[in-house]
């Protein structure tokens, strides 16, 4: 049994070291660190979780049998060519990239608990189940602005139409009034009868042209009027109506919330949903008022607007059959209608200088 200690203690005494010769430990020492680990690993796991020290490491450059000269230490080249990859921005852009997803993760959770609240009381009112707020006076002008609104439509409609077939006329009088022209003078013996009619035909042609001058304008007026000032009234109602429908679905959540138990966790959501209440209200509120603001000045830009364009399509269209060229030129003037000659579209180079 003393030989096989004796025997190990030997061996450890002889370390080799990373050049090939030996060395000698003390015996103690050697003996200590047998005991030491053969005891009760203390050592051995500390070293184990703690692993090795990078630092203190050494690289061979040569293989076994090497001289000294070949070891190199990590030390010595840390600072000279070899870089340590610097973490600080790459950790600051994963925090920036980290922030944007939570950020776009609780927009997209807002939304789907409002779209939810917002469905659920659609489906209830349609269903009779849910109660709805109602403005009677303003649902009845909005509702009256949709059917003036169609009733615009048809109006502009069917002066587009008037407007393509009476451009249709004036082109074919232009056309028959050339072909008299050129028949008064390839036949003498109806010269005469062939020339008042080709300037019959051109006359009507050029009054034929001063009447679509004025229709157009019309029709560009009521366009502006149903497409673009109607239009955007329109589009303040489809926001109102969203905002009193997402109202209602807060103030019946805020309701239901109110009728349950109070306790800690209850009256933190009672407290969330008043919040989020008064928010939507306030918001209902100040498009109801956009709303009433927009009708009123609808309405009164309106009857301007078609005052003015009905006397000028009475007066031009009177003017036009009654063969008074002069009163439909006066027409024009009276409302600043200037007509596009051919030609005159693009000033001359001269003009531009």
């Amino acid at each position: 049994m003393s030989d096989g200690l004796m025997s190990k203690a030997a061996t450890m005494e002889i370390p080799i070291s990373s050049n090939g010769d030996t060395g000698s430990l003390p015996e103690d020492d050697g003996l200590e660190q047998v005991c030491g680990w053969g005891a009760g690993g203390d050592d051995l796991q500390q070293v184990m979780v703690s692993g090795p020290n990078l630092n203190e490491t050494s690289i061979v450059s040569g293989g076994y049998g090497g001289t000294a000269e070949g070891i190199i230490p990590t030390s010595t080249i840390k600072g000279s060519g070899l870089h340590q990859p610097h973490a600080g921005p790459a950790v600051g852009g994963e925090e920036v990239v980290r922030g944007i997803a939570v950020e776009k993760f609780d927009i997209v959770k807002k939304w789907g608990i409002n779209t939810y609240k917002c469905t659920k009381q659609l489906i209830s009112e349609r269903f009779g189940r849910g109660s709805r707020t109602v403005d009677l006076e303003l649902e009845t002008q909005i509702e009256l602005l949709r059917e003036t609104k169609r009733k615009y439509e048809c109006v502009l409609q069917l002066a587009r139409a008037l407007t393509n077939h009476f451009y249709s006329l004036v082109q074919t009088q232009h056309a028959l009034g050339d072909a008299f022209a050129d028949l008064s003078q390839k036949s003498p013996e109806l010269q005469e009868e062939f020339g008042y009619n080709a300037e019959t035909q051109k006359l009507l042609c050029k009054n034929g042209e001063t009447l679509l001058g004025a229709v157009n304008f019309f029709v560009s007026s009521i366009n502006t009027l149903v497409n673009k000032t109607m239009e955007d009234t329109l589009m303040t109602v489809k926001q109102y109506e969203t905002a009193r429908l997402e109202y209602d679905a807060y103030r019946t959540d805020l309701e239901e919330l109110s009728m349950g138990p109070r306790d800690a966790s209850t009256l933190c959501r009672l407290e969330a949903a008043q919040g989020q209440f008064q928010s939507h209200k306030d918001k209902y509120e100040k498009l109801r008022a956009d709303v009433a603001i927009k009708l009123k000045f609808l309405e009164e830009n309106k009857i301007k607007v078609m005052h003015k364009q009905l006397l000028l399509f009475h007066n031009a269209i009177s003017a036009y059959f009654a063969g008074n060229q002069q009163q439909l030129e006066q027409t024009l003037k009276q409302f600043n209608i200037k007509l596009k000659t051919p030609g005159a579209e693009k000033p001359s180079w001269l003009e531009e200088q």
